[in-house]
């Protein structure tokens, strides 16, 4: 997880509205993957998101005078994204930002079904048929397994992996997550937990 800003919002924006570049650089330093990430959901491709992050960063550094502490820095500035990301999406007649985060219609199954006694039998309701299994703590931390797991998050619906990155990678909390996604917390949860099943699937299917 990186590490959290040193400052206050009110000191980082001071110091940027000064022209400090070191503040910039930190600032930079702490959200520029996880816009990334988040720009990925509404936008077709990498590069396109790249630049709408460049907007974004942009569109930070002239607004600056204009933030007024009703939200938190980190809200502002995840706001300005997810509105770049609109507008490039539309420009790209793209349906995702309409779409992209709502709960689908049909639900879909964390893990598969098979992975459960029969509901149907009172002897067993709800038990796991074959139930997940402790993983060595060595191969966990091998850097080939930390590669799968990299492979697995960015395998993910693009909703899902910025919903798993940012609580799981950013640390930061659901709250955080559905003001800057603008989701309900509902919608959060269970992009989480579809986001997370996936990536243990992943992990077992490698850890054997």
């Amino acid at each position: 997880m990186e590490q959290a800003l040193s400052r206050t919002d009110a000191e980082l924006v001071e110091a940027l509205r000064a022209g400090d570049e070191a503040a910039f650089a930190e600032l930079v330093r702490e959200y520029h993957a996880p816009l990334l990430r988040v720009a990925q959901i509404y936008v077709s491709s990498r590069a396109v998101a790249e630049d709408v992050v460049g907007e974004t960063w942009l569109a930070v550094l002239q607004g600056l005078d204009r933030f007024e502490g009703r939200s938190s820095l980190k809200t502002w500035i995840f706001t300005i994204l997810a509105n770049r990301a609109k507008t490039r999406a539309i420009r790209e007649r793209r349906t995702i930002p309409f779409s992209a985060l709502q709960p689908e219609r049909v639900p879909e199954p964390a893990l598969p079904p098979e992975r459960f006694r029969d509901p149907e039998d009172p002897r067993w309701p709800g038990h796991w048929a074959s139930p997940p299994q402790a993983w060595p703590e060595d191969r966990l931390l091998a850097a080939e397994t930390r590669e799968k797991l990299a492979e697995a998050i960015e395998a993910l619906p693009a909703s899902q992996r910025a919903v798993i990155s940012l609580r799981d990678l950013e640390g930061w909390s659901s709250e955080e997550i559905c003001n800057a996604l603008e989701i309900s917390e509902t919608n959060q949860r269970v992009l989480l937990h579809r986001a997370r099943s996936k990536v243990r699937k992943a992990l077992e299917e490698y850890l054997g």
